[in-house]
């Protein structure tokens, strides 16, 4: 599976700029279809990290219900 795996920094630039993170996306084929591995990491401190995971889940939320439908 070629292009199988995503990195970019994630940053808030009109808010706080010098908080920078990275997020890393990989798919991996399985029998059913394909996993989606997530990773945020070298967030600020507890309380971004919190949110963001609730942003996070809620949107892979979504997804799953859009592909699904």
């Amino acid at each position: 599976m070629r292009n199988r795996k995503l990195v970019f920094t994630w940053t808030w630039p009109r808010t706080t700029p010098e908080r920078e993170s990275v997020v890393t996306i990989e798919f991996k084929r399985t029998g059913g279809g394909t996993e989606l591995l997530f990773r945020h990491e070298q967030l600020f401190d507890e309380s971004v990290r919190d949110g963001h995971r609730r942003g996070w889940t809620e949107s892979f939320v979504k997804l799953e219900q859009f592909l699904r439908s």
